[in-house]
């Protein structure tokens, strides 16, 4: 099937619906211009909508990823990421990221995903709405951007080229 596999490869999770098109766009632009393949995942493989009407058609299941195939994870935004705040699925690629020291990233309500996963108890982060975020443990900052280790947050669509950057920042240092 691949005849040719790039260094790097990043798998972004978009909601079916309601994801954050910015967030997405910029992100996924700024990783693909340094060279690193990035395949979207969703929870259904027909085509995606975006929040302001971005048409995505995703390249595999969130269900189907294999952490292992990856060297970095991003959760993208928008109201409709909400699907995957409780979805095993995606706790689990969550998780999974973690434990396999790879880079884990989630930037505007995504942020969620990692600490209902338990992943940012006790570490700075950041995201559109702090509530749940505090409540689940971690240091809410309020930056744009906040990298620990491995783990990369980030605040909203305004973010999203500071966002798309340290994540290739990341993956470039893990060459």
């Amino acid at each position: 099937m691949k005849t040719q596999s790039p260094k790097k490869s990043v798998a972004m999770i978009i909601a079916h619906q309601v994801f954050q098109d910015m967030e997405y766009g910029t992100s996924k632009d700024i990783i693909e211009k340094n060279g690193i393949k990035v395949l979207t995942a969703s929870s259904d493989l027909s085509e995606a909508t975006g929040k302001y009407g971005g048409k995505i058609k995703p390249d595999l299941l969130v269900k189907d990823i294999n952490v292992d195939e990856f060297d970095a994870v991003v959760f993208i935004g928008g109201g409709g990421c909400q699907q995957y705040f409780d979805d095993p699925a995606a706790l689990k690629v969550a998780k999974e990221t973690k434990e396999k020291g790879k880079i884990l990233s989630a930037i505007c309500l995504a942020p969620n995903i990692l600490a209902n996963a338990g992943l940012l108890k006790g570490i700075n982060a950041t995201c559109w709405d702090s509530d749940n975020l505090k409540e689940k443990g971690a240091n809410y900052t309020g930056k744009q951007v906040e990298k620990v280790g491995k783990i990369i947050t980030g605040k909203n669509p305004d973010a999203a080229e500071e966002f798309g950057n340290a994540i290739v920042d990341a993956l470039l240092k893990n060459s």
